[in-house]
């Protein structure tokens, strides 16, 4: 007997340190939660967000903080258990973060590739909005090339047979859309002379071209500089654009209001589906916001994981959040998801 319960307790023993090591054991998951979330209007380090030199800026008597998610990038089965069973966190496999063949700095890199491209977008989005079009200007013309004689170095392109140019890669689209060998009408302004020609493209590399390099300019009589590390991705894009609007413009866009959101925004003002949104609810509702702007896109994911008090305003462009925010200060009833 005294054998036989030896045994049995050498056994027990076994299947709990057993158990404690599976438990313990890395596994091909990471765990996203809330992240920290940053009002674009405010500081870091003491330095403001979003400065602007040369001309008067306002101040808001609310917040514009956009959101993100944590990564819990090394997994163990306990946290993952614990992940599951969590409404505020989100259990997924490694490789949608982690893609393979890429190593977590690889991807880290690539993340802050990524957000310096969406702040890059939103001043180019908000200055449009502000009344500072964008200009794609002729930087160089090929001497044996279709646009010889005919366009100049500093020409701004502004149409093609009849369609606006309002931004380098629109231009690259619209010549793309016609076959080789379209002859198309150039409107540009010279000089401040709006004038036309005739190019007809030639194939290169398989598609139509017109000898031309081009750069995309957008003047403006101040200077503007988003500064904000530790944060990578292209989802703060809606909040800078908006919190740069508000900045130069008088009006106070939160109408005294924390208003959290997120979304990718592109040079025109269209705005893009992100991921992690149950999370970044949850840190909204966690930063105290009042309302939370949603990508129209991602609208079903979000209503599949409300945060109680926390309306959620479908935006699908730059314009569409703008009026979103203008119902409400004027008691106004914006668009919800």
């Amino acid at each position: 007997m005294r054998r036989r319960g030896v045994t049995v307790l050498l056994g027990a023993l076994l299947t709990t340190l057993l158990s404690i090591g599976v438990l313990a054991a890395p596994i091909p998951y990471v765990v996203l939660g809330p992240g920290p979330t940053v009002d674009t209007l405010g500081t870091q380090d003491g330095e403001e967000i979003i400065k602007i030199d040369g001309r008067e800026t306002s101040t808001s008597a609310g917040q514009l903080r956009l959101t993100t998610v944590g990564v819990q990038p090394s997994v163990k089965l306990r946290s993952a258990i614990a992940g599951w069973f969590s409404p505020e966190r989100a259990v997924v496999p490694r490789e949608l973060v982690y893609p393979p063949g890429q190593s977590r700095e690889q991807v880290e890199e690539r993340n802050a590739e990524e957000f310096t491209a969406s702040q890059t977008s939103a001043e180019t989005a908000a200055l449009r909005k502000l009344g500072y079009p964008v200009q794609v200007v002729v930087r160089t013309v090929a001497a044996d090339g279709p646009s010889a004689g005919r366009l100049q170095v500093g020409d701004v392109l502004t149409s093609v047979d009849g369609e606006p140019v309002t931004s380098a890669n629109g231009l690259t689209g619209l010549i793309r859309a016609r076959p080789v060998g379209a002859a198309l009408a150039i409107g540009y302004t010279r000089g401040g002379v709006a004038g036309t020609t005739t190019v007809t493209s030639r194939e290169q590399d398989g598609r139509p071209r017109v000898g031309i390099e081009i750069e995309q300019q957008q003047p403006h009589p101040f200077t503007l500089e988003i500064d904000l590390g530790d944060i990578g991705g292209p989802s703060a894009g809606l909040m800078f654009a908006l919190g740069i609007v508000d900045k130069l413009d008088p009006e106070d866009l939160t109408g005294g209001r924390i208003v959290a959101g997120t979304g990718t925004i592109d040079e025109e003002g269209r705005v893009g589906p992100i991921g992690g949104i149950a999370q970044k609810l949850v840190g909204a509702k966690q930063a105290g916001a009042k309302v939370f702007l949603v990508p129209e896109a991602n609208c079903a994911e979000a209503l599949s994981n409300p945060q109680p008090g926390l309306p959620l305003l479908k935006v699908g462009t730059l314009d569409e959040a703008l009026t979103a925010l203008e119902k409400l200060r004027t008691g106004g009833e914006p668009t919800r998801c």
